[in-house]
């Protein structure tokens, strides 16, 4: 069989190190973006998504970095509410809210179960008062 054959059926040989993982937590250790991350050990956000899926131990990373990115974030906000560093509340707050919405947004989702029983339905038709114009 030739080398063209087995590449075909097997798809490119992965750039995945191991090492890869630690770079990651790091990356979150020090704040950053997802695509920050991916850049850091060189692959683009897909590689990075499907990595994700395909390696526990990658994936794993991530959620940490994640993590340590966030606790990075909220640091900084403490820091800035006790006066320690100057940041401007408006964009930390837009940052959060849209980088941590898990935890920052203002709208949560809340399901209820249960039955509704609807007694009566009432129309109400305004007539639209044309005397003014």
């Amino acid at each position: 069989v030739s080398g063209l054959l087995i590449m075909a059926v097997m798809g490119r040989p992965t750039k995945f190190v191991p090492s890869m993982c630690d770079a990651i937590i790091e990356a979150g250790r020090e704040g950053k973006t997802v695509a920050e991350m991916a850049a850091e050990i060189g692959i683009t956000r897909e590689t990075f998504n499907q990595w994700r899926k395909d390696k526990p131990e990658f994936s794993d990373a991530v959620k940490i970095g994640l993590d340590m990115a966030q606790g990075w974030w909220e640091g900084l906000g403490r820091k800035g509410a006790a006066g320690m560093s100057e940041i401007n509340p408006t964009v930390f707050i837009f940052n959060m809210k849209n980088r941590f919405r898990e935890d920052w947004r203002d709208k949560h989702d809340h399901e209820y179960s249960g039955t509704v029983n609807v007694t009566a339905v009432e129309r109400t038709i305004v007539k639209a008062d044309n005397s003014n114009r």
